[in-house]
């Protein structure tokens, strides 16, 4: 293994730019852009990249200076270990798309980055919730060909977003929340959490969960102009999710959707009793004035 003591260290930011707003990316983020000397970008093949696009965006927007140079490679392809449905085909199908991604790292930090330059990653949402990239980059230090140290920027989260949006607050008193995808909704169903987040569910599994008093809190796209919202209960207004994601996903080709399944706040004994009581009062009054 290459002894890297006393020679210049690569540096590798990871700035989370936000659910999709470009005005939502962070003034540590900002910061952290003007710094790269290379800003790398991954290309999912998708004709119409809006994604790729609001990364370009935000490097034209917020870097000050021209020194910077923009590296765009095609993004490996995720495949698939056999049926996913079986046990342990989705994580090895997983773990060999990063492996694929590992060596494509290692090649650009090796090519495209100087042993004194900084290098950036834009990162969708925020680098630490369902993003892979930490974990790629510490796959790319245990192969010991590049030394390395990197940097995480974090950023705001569809989550944030999604119940900024609906005017509500992600927590209830003392209440429990749980974030998970679509894959272990449907593995672990919400009766036994008040408050869950579902993200990267590719089947409307909240279909599922019809009939069981659940309130839904859903957003699509959030952060751009092509933002979608609907809240209500579950019931209401499931076919009415179901109709424009598909509608949304063939029109623009990809979407990225989140929801929140809540259920509904019980009005507590107190609470109710006084309730009763005002309606008791309201009565005998009406029927005084009578």
């Amino acid at each position: 293994m290459p002894q890297w003591s006393g020679y210049p260290m690569k540096q590798i930011l990871l700035i989370g730019m936000g659910a999709g707003d470009p005005e939502q990316i962070t003034l540590q983020a900002v910061t952290a852009l003007n710094r790269a000397d290379v800003i790398f970008i991954l290309d999912k093949g998708y004709v119409d990249d809006e994604l790729l696009r609001l990364r370009k965006t935000l490097c034209q927007r917020y870097i000050t200076h021209d020194r910077y140079r923009l590296v765009q490679v095609q993004d490996p392809v995720r495949g698939h270990a056999g049926r996913e449905d079986e046990p342990g085909a989705y994580a090895q199908g997983v773990e060999d798309w990063h492996q694929q991604r590992a060596v494509l790292f290692e090649r650009l930090l090796t090519d495209e980055l100087g042993d004194d330059q900084v290098g950036a990653f834009l990162v969708w949402g925020d680098p630490a919730l369902y993003d892979g990239t930490m974990r790629i980059l510490d796959q790319v230090l245990a192969r010991g060909a590049q030394a390395f140290t990197y940097q995480v920027i974090p950023g705001i989260t569809s989550v944030q977003s999604l119940v900024a949006q609906h005017r509500i607050p992600l927590n209830r008193i003392g209440e429990s929340i749980l974030i998970t995808t679509g894959r272990r909704l449907a593995a672990d169903p919400p009766e036994s959490h008040p408050n869950v987040v579902v993200m990267l569910d590719a089947h409307c599994t909240f279909e599922r969960y019809v009939g069981q008093g659940l309130d839904i809190y859903w957003g699509a796209y959030l952060g751009t102009a092509d933002e979608l919202l609907v809240a209500g209960r579950l019931d209401e207004v499931c076919e009415q999710i179901k109709q424009l994601r598909t509608e949304a996903r063939s029109r623009k080709g990809w979407i990225m959707d989140t929801y929140l399944l809540r259920k509904p706040v019980q009005a507590s004994g107190w609470l109710s009793g006084l309730r009763f009581l005002a309606s008791i009062h309201c009565a005998m009054y009406l029927v005084l004035l009578w």
